[in-house]
Parts: structure tokens; sequence; C-alpha cells
């Protein structure tokens, strides 16, 4: 049995959990990436497996250079080909641009920048020596990255270039890769989000409503398998990269709040 295999980074939780079951349940082969959640991730894969779905967990530290090169040779070791790498694992933590610390904002970029770029790069000169059809890249980005405010400053930097580099890798790496991307908006509670915070700004969006995983899951997969699509981003957030704010979502829906 050839399954098409996919590469899912940061899939033990929230949207990278989602995007396991998509996967595995229309017949591909799934490795699924973490971190530190090793008990998660073992607990998705044998669910996964009692119904019949093929699912392996590699772990890898993504800022680190040597353990990502590590869990592709893993992988690799194990398949000859990926037709689908799905660069979810994203670190999210708060700043601004008058108040960083350089050294957090280097770690997540070296795991929501540096770590894409790099896996993206290794499975196509994996592809360039195994000489077989081209596979997709996805990178998980963020509505932020069409509606711009200035929190999570390092977070939205990181998250800014890697739609930049859409475009890019799709131009530099074709035939062998193509290459899209996919920006959800809130779909889960977030950092110091209350359940009453969430659900507010769950709704803030064009559709007034909140975000279905299930249906950014479905656009990845939708994606990994159209040939004819790369070089684009595709929002699935209900329309609220088009709601402007000049704050992040949880901080307008806690103003409203505190005004109740």
């Amino acid at each position: 049995m050839n399954l098409p295999k996919v590469l899912i980074t940061g899939g033990a939780h929230r949207l990278g959990a989602a995007l396991v079951r998509a996967f595995a349940s229309s017949g591909w082969q799934v490795f699924l990436h973490y971190s530190t959640s090793k008990a998660a991730a073992e607990q998705l894969a044998d669910s996964l497996a009692k119904d019949g779905y093929v699912v392996s967990c590699v772990q890898a530290n993504l800022a680190s250079d040597s353990e990502r090169k590590a869990m592709m040779d893993k992988v690799y070791s194990q398949v000859d080909h990926l037709d689908c790498l799905i660069n979810n694992a994203s670190q999210f933590e708060a700043d601004s641009a008058d108040a960083f610390d350089a050294a957090e904002a280097s770690t997540q970029w070296a795991v929501n920048l540096m770590a894409p770029l790099d896996l993206t790069q290794m499975l196509a000169k994996r592809n360039a020596v195994a000489g077989d059809k081209a596979s997709c890249v996805i990178h998980v980005l963020d509505q932020k990255v069409f509606n711009l405010n200035p929190d999570y400053f390092s977070y939205t930097v990181g998250k800014l270039a890697l739609e930049r580099t859409v475009a890019l890798q799709a131009q530099a790496l074709a035939p062998r890769v193509r290459v899209c991307g996919v920006a959800p908006g809130l779909m889960y509670v977030s950092g110091p989000q209350s359940r009453e915070n969430f659900e507010l700004a769950a709704s803030m969006n064009l559709m007034q409503k909140p975000i279905d995983p299930q249906n950014v899951a479905n656009t990845c997969l939708f994606l990994a398998q159209n040939e004819g699509i790369t070089g684009v981003s595709l929002s699935v957030d209900n329309g609220q990269h088009l709601v402007a704010s000049n704050r992040d979502v949880m901080f307008v829906a806690q103003e409203q709040l505190d005004k109740n």
C-alpha cells in the first residue's frame, strides 16, 4: 500500500492535532512531530492506529539545527519521499516593539521562521536526489500578516517573514516543490485569555462566529492535493483579516468586557 506521506510539525495539540486527524483519515501516512508533548502525541497516534491509520511520532526541538536534521534523517530512513510538509509548530510569546528581549525573540524566530525554512530546504534537497514527483510545503501563518497590529511583536515579525517566503520559495524550489501558506484566525484560547474573552474575541470576524479548525485542516489537505497551486497564501479566518484593529483581538475583547 503506497500511501502519500506527510510530516506535520507541532502535531500533538490544537490545530496540529486537527491536521493529523484530517490527513490520516484521508489516507495519508502521517509523521507527527512533537517537541515536549510526548504523551499527547503518542496517545493521538495510538488512537488513530486503532482505526487503521498509519501515524508515527518523531521528536525534535525545532530551535536546534542538529535536532531538525536528525528528525528529517529519521523520517527519510522510513520513506523514500515526503509528499507534503506542514510547518505548523510555532512559539507565541507576548512582547512589544519597545520592550522585547533579543534572546527570547531569537528563540521565537528559530521555531517560527528558521525551522520552516530549514525543513523546506532539506525536503527540496531530498527531492532533488530522489528525483520523485513534486511535494507540497504548507506554512501555517496567521491572519495578522494581512491585518497588522503591533501586539506580540516578535511573533508577528517572524510570521510576516514566513509569509514573504511563500512566493520566494515557490519560485526558487520549483518544479520539485510547491509552497503555499494558510493564514488562520483565532481558533483556540490563546495566551492569557479567559474563556469569556475567547468567546467574545472568536466572533470578531465578518461571519460573527468562531473559526472551525476543521476548515483550516481541510484547506491544507486541499492545497496538498491540488498540483496547480503554488506561491499563494489562503486566509481561513471567517474574514477576520478584514476587520481592522490597532490591538490584538484578545485585548479588544477585554476592553469591551471591562466596560460591561
